[in-house]
């Protein structure tokens, strides 16, 4: 196998957990939750469903349209965490919209080169472009569960992600 087959692989896989599952797995949680479900802070040690949706947006657009796309670097991470709840679920949703669309456009730019060769991510880390896809993928799943973990607590629901596979 080339390793543009890999590539090819390797971004469809990013792709597919980022795009096709987590963000309408997201999208799902902010239809069944109230604008104050959303903005629920159990303590000060816990994120609220608002907050993880503008971080995971902050944490793509740092990774992989900066760190591989090469566009500039506009995130303010500590916003991300620090919004309390004055902004309504349709800015989350079109947030999550940008997002998918400006992720699908910068994984459509990826070339092969770009998988091996590493960057700088937040001053801090160093990563292949391969491992900035598992990165974020990763990131984007964990949280999404957090969200759907307490989506399912808090209205006391099957979600049903799988809810018409013979499993």
């Amino acid at each position: 196998m080339s390793i543009f087959q890999y590539k090819k692989a390797i971004v469809a896989a990013s792709r597919k957990h980022i795009i096709d599952e987590s963000i309408p797995r997201i999208r799902q949680c902010l239809f069944e939750l109230t604008e104050e479900q959303i903005w629920h802070k159990a303590n000060s040690n816990t994120n609220t469903v608002g907050n993880l949706v503008l971080h995971l947006c902050g944490n793509v657009r740092q990774w992989i349209m900066h760190g591989l796309d090469g566009q500039h670097d506009v995130r303010r991470r500590s916003l991300e965490f620090s919004e309390e709840g004055s902004l309504p679920r349709k800015v989350l949703l079109n947030q999550l919209n940008i997002i998918m669309h400006d992720l699908d456009a910068s994984l459509g730019r990826i070339v092969d080169k770009d998988l091996l060769e590493v960057k700088t991510i937040q001053k801090h880390f160093n990563e292949s472009g391969v491992s900035i896809l598992f990165h974020v993928s990763e990131h984007f799943s964990y949280h999404t569960g957090q969200i759907t973990y307490f989506t399912k607590m808090v209205k006391d629901i099957d979600t049903a992600y799988y809810g018409k596979l013979d499993l």
